[in-house]
């Protein structure tokens, strides 16, 4: 097996340890081994020929997040900000972990923690396009989850921070996704 290919494998490894579960067709996953792999999918989807390091950071976006509880962090906006930045550090030195077990230079290590850690957002295409794809991966099967959680104005704040993320490209795909009513119609409230 080559190197990414073994790294994509080890990277699951660690997300099938995730004790939390989506029941998927009647089978329960490990949440983040499902996310894993529809950011695969979505990547692939929204830009087939993305570079192995894109592919890399995709795979693992969220490598072993379930460590980390939100709740190990103040409940409010600075603890939030502060959990999702401790977490992208986490996520980008375990994937370098991974990446360097499998022979990967530190060069390759740097660009994918880099990518993960969203350094270069609005200046790297590869950074845009994978926050692009965790939008729409959140978009599609993520966003129906919030819409019993919070009520109608805090969804369109959510859709409208998340739009600002997101290149033209990205928005593109998002207004072709096969959303729920509910959720297209906070879409287009969030757009107007």
């Amino acid at each position: 097996m080559d190197r990414f290919l073994q790294t994509i494998n080890d990277f699951d490894t660690i997300n099938a340890e995730d004790p939390h579960q989506e029941t998927v067709l009647g089978e329960k996953v490990p949440k983040e081994l499902l996310y894993s792999q529809r950011m695969t999918a979505m990547l692939e989807d929204f830009e087939p020929n993305a570079s192995e390091h894109l592919r890399l950071a995709a795979r693992s976006q969220h490598i072993k997040r379930w460590s980390i509880p939100r709740d190990s962090f103040p409940m409010d906006r600075k603890g939030y900000l502060q959990w999702r930045t401790n977490l992208k550090e986490f996520h980008g030195e375990l994937a370098g972990s991974v990446m360097a077990q499998n022979g990967y230079s530190q060069d390759d290590i740097d660009k994918v923690d880099d990518l993960l850690n969203k350094r270069a957002l609005k200046t790297d295409l590869e950074a845009q396009t994978l926050e692009d794809v965790a939008c729409l991966v959140f978009l599609k099967y993520y966003f129906d989850d919030f819409l019993t959680q919070h009520d109608d104005e805090k969804l369109v704040s959510i859709l409208q921070k998340t739009w600002k993320k997101m290149s033209e490209k990205g928005r593109q795909a998002a207004m072709h996704l096969d959303l729920s009513p509910t959720a297209a119609g906070l879409v287009q409230k969030a757009l107007v």
